[in-house]
């Protein structure tokens, strides 16, 4: 079991924006540092709710804008491609100068961007709310892996990483309840939803900054003394260009990292290609009622924060290689059931929510697996790499099987996307027996052995 203090450490890191932290700045770090910082834990709640806006209401959307799924998919795409492309950027600034501002920069132009959307007249301002959200989105998520890591001792660290990746789901659930919520309404509208949602966003970005800047220790919001091995040609690098190119030099270095940050780029394509169509599958495809499709969605990722608690009690316990595949296979099985088409209504709700939920459980593994992969001085910016991974996955998603939907049909994209989870599963598989050696003995020297 995770102890109070690694869950609260694990909880507090949900809130930090982007930057490195090492095992030696903990120690001097108050538990009353993180009792301030608790209160911002919506952050991660706050982000993966803006990045399923669209998902809950594409038929909506389609009419009101007089677009195709595959317009939309482009939105939904563009807003990922400017997530993927702020992820280094941000982290610099994070890095480099302070924390506080980039995530009230993260937070602002998040709740802008909702903002945006909720006014957009045309589809082409819906374009420019989805790139404003993709800026603000971007700000928040490298930091929190490394806090995690160096807050938790190496046999907990699955569970932390659950619990932070519980918070996450809870977001991705949240807009489909709010938006039939607030549409139930008298006169209300999606665009009603979506205003609420930017003014909470915005309400809550004010609260946090005020919290950490007034309530926080500078030790825990301004950036770390870099660390890099005096071998490092990074340590000796004296301007952006250098700095730049011993990035890229060390992230060379690193095959393994760049390896499964291909495993979560096809991961993420098969997962937000279900994430983004599944209630459009089980309106079209299966006849399930508007209603009752949509909740799937939230069905599905609160079904996916049990797993992700699952997952990571499951990561501490066996080897987080098995557990990863394992999760892939089950969502490829799952979707490829789903893509046949004859699984009754009744039964193609549950059998949804387990295809865009069963990948939740090797979340944690997953990031154990990079922390393995790891040194210390390395961990933000590999954890980065997952990220652009994750992000060029949600980028490529929405916009390939939306035109296949229109092109192919339900039958033949859900085939595809059941297809990549499975590759998903073998390159898993690849990088253990690959790697192996060098995943033995992360988990020695985090052990202490």
């Amino acid at each position: 079991m995770v102890s109070v203090t690694e869950c609260n450490l694990a909880v507090a890191s949900l809130s930090r924006p982007l930057g490195l932290c090492h095992r030696a700045r903990f120690e001097s770090v108050t538990p009353s540092d993180w009792n301030r910082v608790f209160p911002a834990t919506p952050v991660r709640v706050i982000n993966h709710l803006y990045l399923v806006l669209f998902p809950p209401i594409l038929t909506t959307l389609a009419a009101d804008f007089d677009v195709g799924l595959p317009a939309l998919g482009f939105a939904m795409g563009l807003q990922a491609f400017v997530n993927t492309t702020m992820q280094l950027p941000y982290g610099y600034l994070s890095d480099n100068y302070d924390r506080t501002l980039t995530l009230g920069l993260c937070l602002g132009l998040g709740a802008i961007g909702a903002g945006i959307l909720a006014l957009a007249p045309t589809f082409e301002w819906l374009l420019v709310g989805q790139v404003v959200l993709g800026l603000g989105i971007a700000g928040h998520h490298p930091a929190h892996f490394p806090l995690l890591s160096d807050a938790t001792a190496e046999g907990a660290r699955g569970q932390a990483y659950s619990v932070h990746g519980f918070a996450g789901n809870l977001g991705f659930a949240t807009p489909p309840v709010v938006i039939l919520g607030v549409t139930a309404l008298p006169g209300a509208t999606w665009r009603t939803a979506f205003g609420l949602i930017a003014a909470t966003g915005a309400v809550y970005g004010v609260v946090a900054c005020y919290v950490l800047a007034r309530h926080v220790s500078d030790e825990v919001t301004r950036p770390n003394p870099s660390e890099a091995e005096e071998t490092d040609d990074r340590a000796t690098a004296t301007s952006r260009r250098e700095r730049a190119l011993a990035e890229l030099r060390a992230l060379a270095r690193a095959p393994s990292i760049l390896a499964l940050g291909v495993v979560a780029l096809i991961a993420s394509t098969a997962f937000w290609g279900i994430t983004s169509y599944v209630v459009v599958l089980m309106e079209d495809g299966y006849g399930v009622a508007p209603d009752l499709a949509s909740l799937t969605l939230t069905g599905m990722f609160v079904a996916g924060a049990v797993l992700i608690l699952l997952g990571g009690s499951l990561a501490d316990r066996f080897r987080p290689g098995p557990v990863l595949a394992g999760a892939y296979v089950l969502v490829g099985l799952s979707v490829l059931a789903l893509a046949s088409m004859v699984v009754p209504p009744l039964l193609a709700v549950p059998l949804a929510m387990l295809a865009g939920s069963a990948g939740s459980m090797g979340g944690p593994a997953r990031d154990k697996l990079a922390d393995l992969l790891s040194t210390r001085t390395d961990i933000g910016r590999n954890f980065a790499v997952i990220t652009i991974g994750i992000m060029v996955g949600n980028t490529v998603a929405p916009p390939l099987f939306g035109a296949l939907i229109e092109s192919t049909g339900y039958r033949e994209t859900f085939g595809l996307i059941g297809a990549v989870a499975v590759l998903a599963a073998v390159a898993t598989v690849g990088i253990v027996v690959r790697y192996r050696e060098e995943i033995a003995l992360g988990a020695g020297v985090s052990s202490g052995d």
